[in-house]
């Protein structure tokens, strides 16, 4: 395994000469390491099949499989697809996915710790995802803001930007929504926690899911504290020129593996996107999310 350094980027490393599956356990565990210690790591020069990307998966924890079938792969349902091209006429996974901020699964009582994202079909022009290291983040805010979120949790819930599924046309919006609150009820994290595996301080929170922050003794906080912690860690940019923003690109052959605890992202989206394809596995590690997680 050997480490590249990413010129003029604010995260990432890429690894050359990784075989998946045939790598030690020692090695594996080194690889994680990498990720927490750089957030993104990138495997280059990969050929691995859809069988074998599931089976790299699984060398590395729990796979996590979506809830929602639609994103499943046809043969493989612990891949995601995010694809805008069809198969003999026929939509394969779900376009246009990750438009917005987001932790993958924080809207899920046990979200994971690895997302791993392998191109299957690369734009040739605009093609990426945009990262925040969320300990960067908090370590940049305000003294008052760091006071005004510790001890507070956030609500994440799918409500604001649930995709409607093939199944839902013709009915009831009230239905639909009746499901997704009976399905996907709204869920609690705190606002601030320290990386199990680091130990720095993350700030966790999404343009995409979090919708109210509240105190410890379940009041609401300070109407604006949400909106004033996303403008502050990047996320309410629209030009995406904020510091904290990186844009990570990839190539064909390449395998992203990045912390889903310690970095939001969303993709790069454009007005007429190029044909895109991109298969997702993700995977809890040997920690817990945070450090009590679930203790309620």
């Amino acid at each position: 395994m050997i480490t590249v350094p990413q010129e003029n980027a604010k995260l990432g490393i890429a690894v050359e000469d990784f075989d998946p599956l045939q790598v030690s356990p020692e090695q594996l565990t080194e690889l994680k390491q990498l990720v927490y210690q750089h957030r993104i790591v990138v495997l280059r020069n990969q050929t691995l099949s859809s069988a074998e990307f599931v089976a790299f998966g699984r060398r590395l924890g729990e796979v996590e499989t979506y809830y929602q079938p639609m994103y499943h792969h046809a043969e493989h349902k612990e891949i995601f697809v995010s694809s805008n091209v069809k198969k003999d006429g026929e939509q394969v996974g779900v376009p246009q996915t990750g438009k917005f901020w987001h932790h993958d699964y924080s809207f899920m009582p046990r979200p994971f710790g690895l997302t791993l994202i392998y191109p299957q079909v690369v734009p040739q022009k605009n093609r990426g995802t945009f990262f925040i290291d969320m300990a960067k983040a908090h370590a940049d805010l305000t003294d008052e803001l760091k006071a005004e979120a510790a001890d507070t949790r956030v609500l994440n819930s799918v409500r604001r930007y649930f995709k409607i599924r093939p199944t839902d046309v013709y009915r009831p919006i009230t239905d639909i929504m009746a499901e997704v609150e009976r399905e996907t009820p709204a869920v609690a994290h705190p606002t601030v926690f320290n990386h199990p595996v680091t130990g720095e301080t993350l700030l966790y929170l999404s343009e995409a899911v979090s919708y109210q922050i509240e105190t410890a003794d379940g009041r609401p906080a300070r109407a604006g504290l949400l909106e004033d912690l996303l403008e502050a860690c990047g996320q309410a940019d629209t030009t995406f020129e904020h510091e904290n923003i990186h844009l990570q690109t990839f190539d064909k052959g390449d395998l992203l593996v990045w912390d889903n605890r310690a970095l939001v992202h969303r993709a790069l989206h454009t007005p007429n996107p190029e044909p895109t394809v991109s298969h997702r596995v993700t995977v809890h590690d040997e920690h817990p999310f945070y450090p009590g997680i679930g203790a309620e």
